[in-house]
Parts: C-alpha cells; structure tokens; sequence
C-alpha cells in the first residue's frame, strides 16, 4: 500500500492531512482563498473604539472593571499588559491550576502580576475529578469534529473550564467585562466585543458541559454556570479578546512580556507556553485524526503577519517519539 505524498499550501501552514483541503493550480488552499481579507487599521481601531465606549458606559464603583483568564502563558501575559497599561483597568486575574500547569508558568504569575499590581484568584479543581475529565477526553468523541479543527479534545474540555469559572466569578463580582487573550488565529475581528446574553452562555455551556456529565455526573457542574447564574434579569460580562484588534507581532509580543519579568517554559511543548498537557493532547489528536489540531489557527497567525510561514512550520513539527514531558503526563493519567 503506497501513501500519498503530503500537499502543502504555498502560503500558509495548511496541508492534504487538514479536512477540506483543496489546492488551486497555484498551489494555494481553498482556506486562504476564503479566509476574510486581513482587517485594515480602520477596522481594528473601531473594534478598540467599540470596547471603550461600553468601558465608560459599563466601568462600575466597585473592586474591578475586568476579570482576566490568566494562565501564565505569553499571549494572556500581553493581555494582562494591554488590559493594565493600555486600558488603565483594574484587572482581578483568574488562574485555573488545573493540575498540570507548568512550574514556570506558576512562577511567571506570581512575578508578572505583582509587577503589574493586579489581584490574583485561583480556581483549583478536584484532582480525580479533573483527571477523569482529561481521560474521558482522551478517549471518547466528546464534541463534533468541526470543533476540533482548532483544538484538542482535551484541550476543548480543559479551556471550557477556564471560560465558565471566569464568568461565574465575573456574574457573581458584578464585574462587566471578561478578558480572554486569545491569538487571531483562535478568534476573529467579529467577535473582539461579544456582549453576552444568559441565553447564550446558556447554549454554549450546553455544548460542552452536557457531554461531560454524561461520563463523569454532577460533580462536573460546579465548575460552570448554574442558573442562579443565568436568570434573564442578571447582567452578563462582555467578552472582550483585546489580542483581535491591537496589531502585534509575534517579536514584539515576546519583548513586552520578557520586559515583565515572564520566561519561557522547559517543561511544555513549542504550542503552549503555561500547560504541560499540550503536548499529550496533540498526540492523541494526531493518532486519531490525522492532523495537527493548531493547523488552523497557525495558518491564521500567518495570514495575519503575527509569525512568518518558517514559524508556522516549524511549530507544527512534531517529535516521532514521546518527550519526557509527554510521556510523564500520560503515566500521570494512567493512560
């Protein structure tokens, strides 16, 4: 049985291994001819603009304008450094240790945010019960496969567990704003300013926390929005990605958050600067489906000028072997 030669994209990271990938004569996916053209200046700053005009209509007298999703890593560390010395907001950070984080990243939480002057809170887990969700993820299709073009599953169970702490803690705050530092490549322009309503936090939890239930029962709910949470009458935060309509590179990014006193990682894999669980979880994407689950959003960050094609490429090289850390997770899970 011959194997079919891997087709790439002349322009961005996308290859024949990615679902619905399709090469015009010139060698160019079907993805870069649809994807929208780059937001111009005009359009990012109206974006920005937007933000402000409901910061002044909704910034409240009590501790805080922002809750923040904070994992220690370099893109939320450049939010916390816009949402701080851009915005001038009083920022509470949210950490969701969720068992697996890196010891450095711990350490770049600990010295970023007392630089920075922002308050700290920690939402940690149940172990078992997070573990089980993790080995539930690894093993079972829990979401659609459209949704794990951007992410792994287990990825997709762990950052929804981050977004629902952070606004129950924003609903039960009072606080109106919900920052999540999210690449171009994860989020688009259009949703830069997402005003929430409790129907659709209602619709989204659903999607993912339903699942979950299933396999690992009630206990799972705390973590998510319960319906004290979302009655009609109580506001929802705005979810704001700061990252979509500031311009940045990847060079720049990395000399602001150095500048805070944040270091790189040894112990995480080349896609996650905060969780050593990345690395794992792109494998078993990889052996069930074939591709590289950040495929989509690295061909995003090229697009944009935030990383060059070489970059691209290179993130998405991925070791024929276990790593030390890969395989240390996967014994730690049991799996």
């Amino acid at each position: 049985m011959t194997t079919q030669p891997v087709v790439q994209c002349s322009q961005c990271v996308l290859d024949s291994r990615f679902p619905g990938f399709r090469v015009d004569e010139e060698g160019v996916c079907g993805h870069c001819r649809q994807a929208p053209p780059e937001a111009t200046d005009a359009q990012l700053k109206e974006q920005e603009r937007k933000f402000l005009a409901l910061l002044d209509r909704e910034r409240p007298n009590n501790s805080y304008d922002c809750v923040l999703a904070y994992s220690g890593g370099k893109d939320s560390t450049f939010t916390m450094h816009l949402l701080r010395w851009r915005y001038n907001l009083r920022v509470l950070a949210v950490t969701f240790d969720n068992w697996f984080q890196s010891e450095r990243a711990a350490e770049n939480i600990r010295s970023v945010l007392a630089r920075l002057g922002a308050d700290h809170l920690a939402v940690r887990p149940d172990y078992q019960l997070f573990r089980e969700a993790v080995r539930v993820s690894a093993q079972h299709e829990l979401y659609s496969k459209k949704a794990l073009e951007r992410a792994t599953g287990i990825c997709t169970t762990c950052l929804a567990l981050i977004r629902f702490s952070c606004l129950q803690v924003a609903i039960e705050k009072e606080v109106p704003f919900v920052a999540f530092g999210l690449s171009p490549g994860q989020a688009p322009l259009s949703t830069a300013v997402f005003q929430s309503n409790p129907a659709m936090l209602r619709k989204m939890q659903d999607a993912i926390l339903n699942p979950l239930v299933r396999h690992l029962g009630d206990g799972i709910r705390r973590y998510f929005l319960s319906e004290r949470h979302l009655q009609p009458d109580r506001p929802s935060p705005v979810i704001i990605n700061p990252l979509a309509f500031v311009r940045y590179n990847e060079k720049g990014l990395y000399k602001v958050v150095t500048g805070l006193g944040w270091k790189q990682p040894a112990d995480t894999d080349e896609n996650s600067t905060n969780c050593r669980l990345n690395g794992y979880a792109n494998q078993v994407h990889l052996n069930r489906h074939g591709y590289h689950p950040y495929a989509y959003e690295i061909a995003g960050l090229v697009r944009r000028g935030v990383i060059t094609r070489e970059e691209g490429l290179s993130r998405l090289a991925v070791e024929q072997e276990e790593t030390p850390v890969v395989r240390a997770v996967r014994q730690e899970l049991g799996l």
